[in-house]
């Protein structure tokens, strides 16, 4: 059973996703908090499998609750999901800590299969979402002048098709190569960018000029 902590100000939206998330049989909703500081304590006295927090609440806000939880070393994979289409909050989750982004508007099974792919120790990002991180980054930095880690032509491949938002099945049929060895050149890329998810290695690449 997948444990989740529902963190939103509106408790009809958290009893909405608590409903919606019951239907699944394999995800049970086991805290919910109202703000970040709520969250923070809750999920320090037990920490679930994977958090839904929404950014925008009063007083604590999600990416307040995201950078609280790094600072005190608490990896607990966190799932952004909110109704605001904002480049900047996009950016700033991401940088925070956020290991998956999605908008309010999706389906139960695009949010059940998010929940499971966090669980399971992925990431995840709407592809749109994914195209305004990158957005975001180019207009926010210009990529610095270092070294390029020694990746190979086919990590490079798979991290272009990471930028695009693709998941690991995908990159196997589009690289014409076993999804195992995907998630090995998946591991190789983070490993050689200093990075710990998917994510970070795009923001990482970008920033670096990786991508061309």
């Amino acid at each position: 059973m997948i444990r989740v902590c529902v963190v939103d100000d509106q408790t009809l939206v958290r009893q909405g996703i608590r409903s919606l998330l019951d239907l699944a049989g394999d995800v049970e909703v086991t805290a919910e908090a109202d703000d970040g500081a709520a969250a923070l304590t809750v999920i320090e006295a037990d920490p679930p499998d994977v958090v839904l927090l929404d950014l925008r609440m009063p007083r604590h806000d999600g990416i307040w609750a995201l950078r609280a939880l790094k600072e005190r070393g608490i990896r607990v994979p966190v799932l952004v999901l909110t109704t605001f289409d904002d480049d900047e909050l996009v950016l700033r989750a991401v940088q925070a800590g956020a290991a998956g982004y999605l908008l309010k508007d999706v389906t139960l099974e695009q949010l059940l299969t998010a929940v499971r792919t966090l669980a399971a120790g992925g990431t995840l990002v709407q592809p749109a979402i994914t195209e305004r991180v990158l957005r975001a980054v180019r207009n926010d930095v210009q990529p610095q002048a270092t070294a390029a880690p020694a990746l190979t032509d086919r990590e490079l491949a798979v991290l272009r098709l990471l930028a695009g938002g693709y998941a690991n099945r995908e990159i196997a049929a589009a690289l014409f190569l076993a999804e195992g060895t995907v998630k090995n050149h998946v591991s190789s890329v983070l490993f050689k960018l200093g990075v710990k998810d998917r994510t970070s290695a795009v923001v990482h690449a970008l920033r670096h000029g990786l991508l061309g």
